[in-house]
């Protein structure tokens, strides 16, 4: 007799929770690779799991796409392991993650994950990435300040938004930053942007390929804008633009520097480190 294969799951989510897939598959494309930038099981399994036409509404992807996010998500994790070096004990905040995978890449046994997003995204990852004792799960939206309350920051606060915040009015994000700020005077925030010109071409419904169109995105930011980030609350104490690592080919090895060239490097997305001080001041870095 051959095992029973277990059932798939469905998912059938709204079209922001929906990019939570889109950023999954290709996440999980990239891992396929025999020479992958960012090693993920954990997202190959999730994609296997799911009853849904990933190739079908997302298109194949030949490598470019896949390579891009990972370099973006490696920002992310490579922020989130220098915190656990630093905070070994601290709480990870995970805001809109969707079905974002870095516990599994990037965990120390010791800290605290809060995953917070809306209902029926965490009732999707209830069922496929169940929490563990050391994670929380809260349905909650990201701008609605009762999750903050959720929090323990007597070891460390490192709070992250992974292809959130464009999906946000622009007063939204600042508010948002600005409440981050006074709940948690020395956490970090970590975020990434879209510049301007792709914001508005999501909010005209302009990009889409293979039958599927990425929500609006209302709030754009140049690179090259982010010290007006520091306007958003006094305890604003640093702003770091979080550069890509090199990676495969000709479009790995030339991301990191397209960033740095002075023009240019302002049209590309980016991820963005805000750190909070108790003591009121602002630098860039």
């Amino acid at each position: 007799m051959t095992a029973q294969q277990p059932q798939k799951i469905g998912a059938d989510l709204g079209d922001v929770p929906e990019t939570a897939l889109w950023t999954l598959y290709h996440r999980a494309v990239e891992a396929r690779r025999w020479d992958t930038v960012l090693p993920d099981p954990k997202a190959v399994e999730l994609v296997e799991r799911i009853d849904y036409p990933f190739a079908e509404r997302f298109g194949p992807d030949g490598g470019i796409v896949g390579q891009i996010q990972a370099l973006r998500v490696r920002c992310f994790d490579r922020e989130v392991s220098d915190f656990l070096v630093r905070c070994p004990r601290g709480t990870v905040v995970c805001l809109g993650e969707g079905l974002e995978t870095q516990y599994w890449r990037v965990d120390n046994g010791r800290a605290q994950w809060l995953s917070i997003d809306l209902p029926e995204a965490v009732a999707l990852r209830e069922r496929l990435l169940p929490a563990d004792s050391r994670q929380r799960l809260i349905a909650c939206s990201a701008t609605d300040p009762a999750w903050m309350d959720e929090v323990d920051p007597s070891h460390g606060v490192l709070i992250t938004a992974q292809g959130l915040l464009m999906y946000l009015r622009p007063t939204e994000v600042r508010d948002l930053i600005a409440r981050c700020a006074e709940h948690f005077p020395d956490g970090t925030f970590v975020f990434d942007a879209v510049p301007r010109w792709f914001s508005r071409l999501a909010v005209r419904g302009k990009l889409h390929a293979h039958g599927y169109t990425a929500p609006p995105m209302p709030w754009g930011m140049d690179a090259d804008e982010q010290g007006k980030l520091a306007t958003a609350h006094p305890a604003v104490a640093e702003i770091r633009d979080v550069l890509p690592a090199a990676g495969r080919g000709a479009v790995g090895a030339l991301l990191p520097v397209v960033a740095r060239l002075p023009l240019l490097g302002a049209l590309r997305p980016s991820v963005v480190a805000l750190r909070f001080s108790a003591r009121e001041g602002r630098a860039t870095g």
